[in-house]
C-alpha cells in the first residue's frame, strides 16, 4: 500500500527575516490552517549547524534569530517559549509548565528539569467533588480558578539560563516584547480554536476583551493582534528575572484573579509562589534496539510509558512486516494498552509516592509483558502487571482527563546542545482565566477527581504541594553515548502514542522523520482503537474489527516535531497536522 496523504505540500523555508513584526506576519500566512481530516507533507529540512522546530513559525523564527546572532540552545529555548506563549497563547506559555531534557554538550551529560505546575498548598483532595464526594463534571473543575496550579515556566527558562546562558537575559526577551507591542497576524488555527470555544472564553470579561472584537465576536484569521499587557509583563521579566514574576505585583495579580474567579474561585495563594523550585531529575531510559530512548521521569508518565511500548513491541518482528500488514499496528495497539495500565496503577509524582520506575522498564518484565499480546488476535481484556519493587501497596486504577492540548519544540546549537521541550497549560486556553497578557493552567485537573476506588488510593489523587501527572514525553534518543534525535509532540495523553509510533516509523519502517510523522496515527489508550480519520489508516478499519479491537475514526491532531543529527549534520520535521516550521542554517 502507498501510503498518501491529502494536501499540499509546504516547504519549509530556512530564511531569516529582518523585522521581527515582518516575519512574524510573512510566517503567520504562510502557514495553512488546521484541518479537522487529512494532513498536508512537508519537506524535511537539513541543516549543518544549528536548528529549530516548534509548532508556530514565528516561535522558531525568534529561536532561529538566537541562534544566529551567537546564542546557544538554552538562550533560544527562552526565545522560542515566551514567543508560543504570544502566539500559540492556546497551548503554553508563562502560566502554566514544562519539562525539558537537555542534552549538556560539555559536560557530556544528559540531564531533565521538572517545571511542572504544583497543587496549592490549600488544597484539599476533595477540591474537584461536590458536596455529595462525586467527582465535578471536566469543564465545571477547568473553566476558572480551581483548577490553576503553580505556574513554573518562568523559574524553568530563568534558572536553566542562569546556569547555562550566553547571551544577556533581558536582550533574549526584547524581540518578543516588540511583537508584542507591534502585533501578529492570527493564524487559521488560532482563529479556529478562539471560534470553536466562544462560550468559555468569554466567561471573563479581561479574556473576552483579547480574543473578541468590539462586536463581541471572536477575532478571525489574518486580524492584527496586539498584547501590550504581554509586553509590559515581559519587561518585568526581562528587568527582574524570574523574582518579577513569582513575587511583587504580577504573583499578586495571579492570585487575585484565582482566588476571585466568578462561579468558580481556587485556592492559589502567595506562599505557592514562594515555594515553589525547579526540579532537576535523573532522565528516565529505556533499551530500544541500539539506542537508549530518554526522557522525563515521574511526574511525567511520558518516558516510561513510551520505553514499555517500545520495549514490547521489539519482541515482535514489525521491521519485516512494515506498516502495510495489520499485525504491526494490533501489535502496537496492544503494547500501549499494557503500558497504560500500568501507568494508570503506578505512575505519578515520585516526591508523593513511591513509583517503581526501574521495575517498569526492565527488560525482563517487559519481555513477560509482551508474551500477553498474540499477533494477529487484539487483547481481550488488560490489568496492570507485577513490576519489580521494594514497596508493596494496593493501588487502584486512575480515572483523570488529560485533554490534548500543549506544545513541543526542539533545539540544537552549533555547540552539540540538544534540547526537547514539551510545555502546557493544558486544556485549550487553560482556565480561561488571563492575566497581563497571558492565560493561566489549568494543570490540576491532571490529578484523579477521585482520591479512592474501593478503598485503595489511587496514586495521582490531588495533594497540597503535589505535581500532577502528565503524559508529556521530551524525549532525546541516544546512540553510543551521543544525542541521536529530539522528538516530542503535544495531545494529552495521546503524546505517549504518537511519539512511540514515530520512532518505531522511524527505526522500523527506515522512514526519515518527517515520513515518520507523517504518517497515519493508530493508538491504544483503554482498549478502544482510534485510527486516523481522512487518512488510509481507515482502510485498516474492517481488518483490526476482525482481530477483535473497537475501532473509532477520528482527528488526531498530533504536534510532532522532531530533530536528527546525523554525521552530515542536522534533520528536522515539523507536524503537517499543525502549523509548525523547521528552520536551521
Amino acid at each position: 500500500m502507498q501510503w498518501k496523504t491529502k494536501l499540499s505540500t509546504i516547504a519549509t523555508s530556512t530564511l531569516i527575516f529582518a523585522s521581527h513584526v515582518s516575519w512574524a506576519n510573512q510566517a503567520a500566512d504562510s502557514v495553512a490552517p488546521e484541518h479537522s481530516s487529512g494532513i498536508e507533507t512537508k519537506q524535511l529540512v537539513k541543516a549543518k549547524d544549528w536548528m529549530v522546530t516548534a509548532a508556530n513559525p514565528i516561535a522558531t523564527q525568534a529561536g532561529a534569530d538566537v541562534l544566529a546572532r551567537g546564542g546557544n540552545a538554552v538562550d533560544a529555548m527562552v526565545a522560542v517559549q515566551l514567543m508560543l506563549g504570544l502566539v500559540e497563547p492556546q497551548s503554553s506559555g508563562i502560566g502554566g509548565g514544562a519539562f525539558l531534557v537537555y542534552w549538556d554538550a560539555k559536560g557530556n551529560k544528559l540531564k531533565t528539569y521538572d517545571g511542572r505546575e504544583t497543587a496549592p498548598l490549600d488544597a484539599t483532595p476533595q477540591l474537584f467533588q461536590d458536596n455529595n464526594g462525586q467527582p465535578l463534571k471536566f469543564y465545571d473543575a477547568v473553566v476558572g480558578g480551581r483548577s490553576v496550579g503553580t505556574p513554573g515556566t518562568v523559574k524553568l527558562l530563568w534558572d536553566t539560563h542562569q546556569q547555562y546562558g550566553k547571551l544577556d537575559w533581558a536582550s533574549l526577551i526584547t524581540p518578543i516584547i516588540k511583537v508584542a507591542q507591534d502585533g501578529f497576524t492570527i493564524s487559521p488555527r488560532l482563529a479556529t480554536l478562539i471560534n470553536n470555544d466562544q462560550q468559555r472564553l468569554s466567561r471573563f470579561p479581561t479574556t473576552k476583551a483579547y480574543f473578541f472584537d468590539a462586536n463581541g465576536q471572536p477575532k478571525t484569521a489574518g486580524t492584527l493582534l496586539k498584547n501590550p499587557e504581554y509586553a509590559e509583563t515581559l519587561q518585568s521579566i526581562a528587568s527582574q528575572g524570574a523574582k518579577a514574576f513569582y513575587q511583587g505585583d504580577i504573583a499578586s495579580d495571579i492570585i487575585a484573579t484565582v482566588q476571585n474567579a466568578k462561579g468558580n474561585p481556587g485556592v492559589l495563594a502567595q506562599k505557592d509562589f514562594d515555594t515553589y523550585t525547579i526540579k532537576q531529575r535523573d532522565p528516565v531510559c529505556s533499551a530500544y534496539e541500539s539506542y537508549q530512548v530518554c526522557g522525563m521521569g515521574p511526574p511525567s508518565s511520558g518516558a516510561l510509558t513510551v520505553g514499555q511500548i517500545l520495549s514490547m513491541t521489539e519482541q515482535f518482528d514489525l521491521k519485516s512486516w512494515g506498516p502495510d500488514d495489520e499485525k504491526s499496528w494490533q501489535v502496537l495497539a496492544d503494547a500501549s494498552r499494557l503500558a497504560f495500565a500500568d501507568r494508570g496503577m503506578y505512575m505519578a509524582d515520585q516526591d508523593y509516592v513511591p513509583v517503581p520506575t526501574q521495575g517498569l522498564v526492565s527488560t525482563d518484565y517487559l519481555k513477560e509483558r509482551s508474551q500477553l499480546i498474540t499477533a494477529g488476535k487484539a487483547l481481550d481484556s488488560v490489568s496492570a502487571g507485577s513490576p519489580l519493587w521494594d514497596h508493596a501497596m494496593l493501588r487502584s486504577q486512575d480515572i483523570s482527563i488529560e485533554l490534548p492540548s500543549t506544545s513541543h519544540f526542539n533545539i540544537v546549537d552549533s555547540d552539540g546542545n540538544v534540547i526537547s521541550v514539551t510545555t502546557t497549560i493544558e486544556n485549550a486556553f487553560g482556565s480561561r482565566l488571563m492575566v497581563r497578557g497571558f492565560l493561566l493552567n489549568n494543570e490540576l485537573t491532571d490529578f484523579s477527581f477521585k482520591t479512592h476506588n474501593d478503598g485503595k488510593p489511587i496514586a495521582n489523587r490531588l495533594e497540597p504541594g503535589k505535581r500532577p501527572r502528565s503524559s508529556m514525553a521530551p524525549t532525546i534518543i541516544m546512540q553510543d553515548d551521543k544525542p541521536y534525535m529530539a522528538i516530542g509532540s503535544p495531545g494529552g495523553s495521546r503524546i505517549i502514542g504518537y511519539v512511540a509510533q514515530a520512532i518505531i516509523a522511524h527505526t522500523q519502517w527506515d522512514m526519515d522523520i518527517q515520513e515518520a510523522i507523517n504518517h497515519p496515527h493508530f493508538l491504544n489508550r483503554f482498549g478502544t482503537l482510534d485510527v486516523e480519520q481522512g487518512t488510509q489508516a481507515e482502510l485498516f478499519k474492517p481488518k483490526l474489527e476482525k482481530m477483535g479491537f473497537k475501532v473509532n475514526v477520528r482527528d488526531l491532531n498530533s504536534g510532532l516535531h522532531a530533530i536528527r543529527i546525523t554525521k552530515d549534520g542536522l534533520e528536522g520535521a515539523a507536524d503537517p497536522r499543525r502549523e509548525g516550521a523547521a528552520i536551521g542554517q
